[in-house]
């Protein structure tokens, strides 16, 4: 190749110097020839290359089942490619051109061989953008951190690029370089101690399996809460639920804790885990006069005759004095209205049957005794899920007043305080 473009371009200078136009002008016409000549022959390279390449990536994407190739097509990668040549092409040519000219030789030599190098990692960029692209859309690779694995390679590749940049520019060997980073790296590990933080964490986070795309996340400490859509060498970003972006450190996945709801999702129901607050001075033994009209409630009518036949027979064989209701056994609006909850969760169809299922009490507060509604529904959508429990919730509220129950409330003005 090196004779061929000596033949080229190494004619012109004999040819003008033979026709007696002096040895310094037969350089300077010389060069401009040559310039004009090689520009021609490097456009014509470019051109050529580029409607070659570019069509027979097409043509070759068309013909395959596999994405990757479209990925290389969309991503520019046989343009590139293409400029690439012809740049060889002028870097084979600037020594023989520039043959009477050392200094400008050396400088235009230099400059062609840096955009060689940056060119080549572009060109590599591209293939890894593809690269990530095409697993992004295999479902095995979906959820894995690919940004950060194509991110670190492109900054080694980048770093190498800088060493062999710096070597040309300087004319100093490739080893002596890497020494020198070697005795440097304390103030290189500082300039990219996030990007090094980042890495190792991207890398945690990928083998303990900690967190994937499309996991729903809860982290208070940044007001994340939402899908996440990105994890990448530095950030995980998060989509919340009002359509705003949430942008964490992904060395904050590893040292701080966040609540990850892909176990409730992969689950048979989603937890629902609410109370309410009774009054205390509402609770009490309930008459038999009382009962009899509690026995129109379906749900626990047989409940209720089952109890008082229990109760009957253990009052009698006890001999309990009747006389004052503290005696003996009874049943409470309370205890009643925790069975007939129970009794109505157990039919309502949103729920779960198979998970757990409970109307309990708690320790009583200040406030009242909380009654927890803990249950699952076997819809996990946020939306029909908040509808599940608010259906279940309105129905005890409107329930309890049958019971002669009452909810706590906060004095909220005047008419709520009895003089």
């Amino acid at each position: 190749m090196y004779k061929i473009i000596e033949k080229v371009f190494g004619w012109s200078y004999p040819l003008f110097k033979k026709w007696d136009f002096g040895e310094t002008f037969s350089s300077y016409l010389s060069l401009l020839l040559n310039i004009l000549i090689l520009s021609l022959l490097a456009y014509s390279i470019f051109l050529v290359f580029r409607l070659v390449l570019v069509r027979a990536m097409i043509f070759v994407a068309q013909k395959t089942k596999t994405k990757f190739d479209d990925l290389l097509v969309s991503n520019k990668t046989a343009k590139y490619i293409a400029h690439l040549i012809p740049l060889l092409f002028i870097y084979k040519s600037v020594p023989i051109i520039l043959e009477n000219f050392v200094y400008w030789e050396s400088i235009f030599g230099k400059l062609v061989g840096i955009y060689i190098v940056l060119l080549s990692l572009w060109i590599i960029k591209t293939v890894f953008n593809a690269l990530k692209d095409y697993l992004k859309q295999n479902p095995s690779y979906s959820d894995k951190p690919i940004d950060s694995y194509i991110q670190v390679i492109m900054i080694v590749l980048w770093v190498v690029g800088f060493v062999i940049i710096v070597s040309k520019i300087f004319d100093i060997s490739t080893g002596k370089m890497l020494g020198t980073f070697g005795a440097i790296s304390a103030i290189i590990i500082l300039i990219f101690r996030d990007t090094i933080l980042g890495f190792v964490a991207s890398v945690q986070v990928s083998l303990n399996d900690m967190v994937r795309i499309g996991d729903w996340i809860t982290f208070d400490k940044f007001g994340a809460d939402g899908d996440v859509i990105e994890i990448n060498l530095a950030t995980v970003k998060v989509r919340n639920f009002d359509n705003t972006t949430t942008t964490i450190p992904t060395y904050s996945m590893i040292s701080d804790s966040f609540r990850n709801w892909r176990g409730m999702l992969n689950s048979d129901g989603r937890r629902i885990k609410r109370h309410i607050l009774i009054k205390a001075n509402s609770i009490r033994f309930l008459k038999d006069n009382e009962l009899n009209e509690l026995k129109k409630i379906q749900l626990i009518n047989a409940y209720i005759e089952k109890r008082q036949i229990e109760i009957e027979k253990y009052n009698t064989s006890h001999q309990v004095d009747k006389s004052l209701m503290i005696n003996g056994r009874n049943m409470t609006n309370f205890g009643l209205f925790r069975k007939y909850i129970t009794q109505y969760l157990s039919q309502y169809p949103g729920l779960n049957k198979e998970m757990i299922l409970l109307c309990r009490q708690l320790q009583p507060t200040s406030q009242g005794i909380p009654l927890e509604i803990y249950a699952f529904s076997n819809d996990k959508r946020f939306e029909n899920y908040e509808f599940i429990m608010a259906d279940i919730f309105d129905h005890i509220f409107a329930s309890i007043p049958y019971f002669s129950l009452e909810i706590y409330e906060m004095p909220s003005g005047k008419n709520d305080f009895v003089e």
